[in-house]
């Protein structure tokens, strides 16, 4: 669901997937092909959002803004379930396991992953394509191809979910 706030109200890229039960409020700009999780919220309210082309917000995560600044979430990001990510910049391919936080101010090199659960600290900068994982967070390891091919085909998913999303549609169901 999609709401104005204080004068300012989302931009929703072509041929984006936003379920009915995410939230979008306020100073939100979404690119193409992106995938809205359900149960996601996007507050863009006393700072703004902006995500890039095929990033997939997934189910239960909480993306919100710096005050008076920007969160921007590059293309190709993904960021699992029930992740809380209130940062600064998170660069384009970058990965946030599921259950992260990523802390105000925070910044997230592009290609780098933030490990499931982990915690990245207040200002903390994860550089470009590492391995980080922690609470709180360390980098463990540089990225390898492997890395990087798994990922390309996971980010692939969403992509694919969005279209057969728009394509197919959901629709609730009688519980008899």
């Amino acid at each position: 669901m999609l709401y104005k706030f204080d004068g300012k109200r989302p931009v929703i890229g072509k041929n984006s997937y936003i379920s009915d039960i995410a939230k979008v409020i306020g100073d939100v700009t979404i690119g193409e092909n992106c995938y809205i999780g359900h149960g996601a919220i996007l507050r863009g309210d006393y700072g703004r959002i902006e995500i890039g082309d095929g990033t997939a917000i997934e189910e239960g995560a909480i993306i919100h803004a710096p005050p008076d600044d920007v969160n921007k979430i590059g293309k190709m990001v993904t960021i699992g379930h029930a992740a809380v990510v209130h940062g600064k910049h998170t660069g384009n391919h970058a990965v946030i396991g599921m259950g992260a936080i990523v802390s105000i101010w925070a910044e997230i090199g592009e290609w780098a992953i933030v490990a499931e659960g982990s915690v990245v600290t207040l200002k903390q900068v994860i550089p470009p394509k590492v391995v980080a994982a922690g609470n709180p967070t360390k980098i463990i390891r540089e990225l390898s191809e492997k890395d990087q091919e798994f990922w390309n085909w996971g980010k692939q998913i969403y992509i694919d979910l969005v279209k057969k999303y728009l394509d197919v549609g959901i629709e609730p169901v009688d519980n008899e």
